[in-house]
């Protein structure tokens, strides 16, 4: 639990890793975020998406916005992976886990519109950029208040709700807003390709990957 300002907490976690298109030739692995909060900087209280270690490309424009101020490292990069994967998908999910503690206790990034876009909504980072260039169908609030509207950013799985914030109120980005048993976080999204952005061959947000050599790759 973060503390940005006195009496306003921000939790965030990464948690339920899953294989998607599992058997397939472009399977990867995406993970939970779960984010509660009572910080005035955030439109949702609650909020839930699934994004994959390649979205987290989000870095570097938040680097190039925030200028002399530094961005927390991402975990490391790997083309492939030895011994257990679930191994390597846990030390992931750590190290995603404590870029965006880090990420939501700085001032400066936390006024980065991307940044709430990438946390409280499913656009993808193409999608993301548009709508903080005034060139989407919405604003950054509509955006990610139509999400929680949705019901998509609720979380469902009962050990995952979120506990009562400080004086007994529960504030969630679907709470109230429809029924629990609505579209999930699960949802998927369009695949980088759809955006001219094709993911195939790399496992780094930042750079090309070299050939695999056969070896399976954790995407």
């Amino acid at each position: 639990m973060l503390e940005n300002r006195e009496d306003e907490l921000t939790t965030v976690r990464v948690q339920d890793p899953r294989v998607q298109n599992e058997g397939s030739w472009n399977s990867y692995v995406d993970y939970k975020i779960f984010l509660h909060t009572n910080s005035k900087a955030f439109t949702a209280k609650t909020s839930c998406v699934r994004r994959r270690y390649r979205e987290f490309v989000l870095r570097r424009q938040l680097q190039k916005n925030a200028g002399l101020v530094p961005v927390p490292e991402l975990p490391g990069k790997s083309t492939f992976f030895v011994g257990s994967t679930d191994e390597f998908i846990e030390k992931r999910r750590q190290g995603l886990q404590q870029f965006l503690e880090k990420v939501v206790q700085n001032v400066v990034l936390l006024s980065d519109s991307r940044l709430h876009l990438f946390l409280q909504s499913q656009l993808s980072v193409p999608e993301i950029e548009a709508c903080v260039q005034g060139q989407g169908s919405q604003t950054v609030t509509e955006a990610i208040l139509h999400y929680a509207m949705s019901n998509c950013g609720w979380v469902q799985e009962e050990e995952s709700r979120p506990a009562l914030l400080p004086g007994g109120d529960l504030h969630g980005s679907c709470a109230g807003l429809g029924s629990p048993q609505g579209p999930s976080c699960l949802e998927t999204f369009p695949h980088w390709s759809d955006f001219g952005m094709d993911d195939t061959h790399s496992d780094s947000p930042d750079e090309p990957a070299e050939p695999l050599g056969g070896r399976r790759e954790v995407q």
